[in-house]
């Protein structure tokens, strides 16, 4: 008996660690991509996208306000829904979630849903997944070079969601048009590179945004491209900046397969100061 409970005791004590060692690799993550790009770089100026296709110049003009700061990294609070079923049984749970953003380099995104709390994330050279049930037994713990490429897909979309600055011309960012009311902007990060589509109204507001996602949200759980995305509105200002504050997202977008496992409602947008070492 006495052994038993030593054993017990033993296992409790390993698994504490490990969650203590989760939260330090998500703080220091969020450290990591704050001191990344926290700053602003420069002011918007429409005459910086003069020469990209013409629903890109809408999507920027529309999404930043002359003489707003480029600030690239963002955090976000928000609210809502995780599916964790199927299309045929969403299985929807209420969340919330904290996340930081700071494309092309990472985020980290911590969430509570039920008794299930974790996160996701991804720096300049790894990323992770992952889950806890009462935050003591782990459920999901994922990392790899496919996690990676998955997670950097993951940081594209969301930039065109939410960090507007991140996707302006660069030496790393490439627009192509799609037609009258699309454009691709291509990102790459050393070997890493992730194209999104973004579609815009006459007025430029993104209505949805797609990429080809390297994933295994497949019957048959291999790592392939496959369509992501999904539907924004319920825009807001935030120093300059619309944003969507309702968000809808999921796999197989555009195709008889798509589930929006992902239901989001923004509750606050911040930009953070890069600190000071």
């Amino acid at each position: 008996m006495l052994y038993l409970v030593t054993l017990l005791f033993l296992v409790i004590l390993f698994l504490l660690g490990m969650r203590m060692r989760d939260r330090m690799a998500e703080k220091s993550a969020w450290f990591e991509l704050t001191k990344l790009s926290g700053d602003a770089d420069g002011i918007y100026d429409p005459e910086i996208v003069s020469s990209l296709p013409e629903p890109a110049r809408r999507y920027f003009n529309y999404m930043i306000q002359p003489g707003t700061p480029l600030r690239r990294v963002i955090e976000i609070t928000m609210r809502g829904e995780l599916g964790l079923g199927s299309k045929e049984s969403p299985n929807y749970r209420t969340m919330r979630a904290r996340q930081i953003l700071s494309p092309p380099f990472g985020f980290v995104w911590k969430v509570k849903t039920g008794a299930i709390v974790g996160s996701d994330g991804a720096t300049p050279t790894t990323s992770w997944t992952r889950f806890w049930l009462l935050g003591v037994i782990p459920i999901v713990r994922a990392t790899g070079l496919d996690h990676r490429r998955s997670a950097f897909g993951r940081v594209i979309v969301e930039a065109a969601v939410w960090s507007p600055a991140s996707l302006l011309p660069a030496q790393h960012v490439i627009w192509e048009p799609i037609d009258g009311k699309s454009a691709r902007a291509t990102v790459r990060l050393g070997k890493l590179s992730q194209s999104v589509d973004v579609s815009v109204d006459e007025a430029g507001r993104p209505n949805t945004v797609i990429i080809q996602r390297w994933t295994n949200a497949n019957p048959e759980k291999l790592f392939r491209p496959q369509p992501f995305g999904g539907y924004l509105s319920e825009f807001e200002l935030f120093e300059g900046y619309r944003l969507a504050t309702r968000v809808e997202v999921g796999n197989h977008f555009g195709t008889d397969d798509y589930y929006p496992f992902f239901k989001a409602k923004i509750t606050d947008i911040r930009f953070p100061k890069k600190p000071i070492l």
